[in-house]
């Protein structure tokens, strides 16, 4: 069974920087961030495959950074220059096969981690 455990959410000021991980226990092809702020809908903000591919919303497309760390069994989100708009709930998602399209889409992913809160405040 695979099991994903975040960790590293915070509270931190505008234009700051935090990097997010995700321990993962189990193998999986492909793995994401996603996050769900107050009264809005989970929106997908970057996945990472098993080849290294990456894709990024336009939301944080030069902002944040994933990448993963295989012996560690650990995904990493860095984020930079963090805006109040940034603040939600941050969750990290698997799926079980190698994903060609959708790759930010929320039903693509079959694991999820109980999600770490980032706060973006002054």
């Amino acid at each position: 069974q695979v099991q994903l455990v975040e960790s590293g959410g915070d509270l931190v000021q505008p234009g700051g920087s935090l990097r997010l991980s995700c321990k993962v226990s189990g193998s999986t092809y492909s793995q994401a961030w996603f996050r769900r702020a107050s009264g809005t809908g989970r929106e997908g903000l970057a996945y990472i495959g098993d080849d290294g591919s990456t894709l990024y919303s336009d939301s944080v497309q030069g902002r944040f950074t994933i990448s993963k760390d295989n012996a560690k069994n650990t995904l990493y989100l860095q984020m930079n220059s963090l805006k109040p708009e940034d603040t939600a709930m941050y969750y990290c998602a698997a799926a079980r096969r190698r994903l060609y399209d959708m790759r930010l889409w929320s039903s693509s992913y079959d694991y999820w981690g109980q999600g770490t809160q980032v706060t973006v405040s002054s």
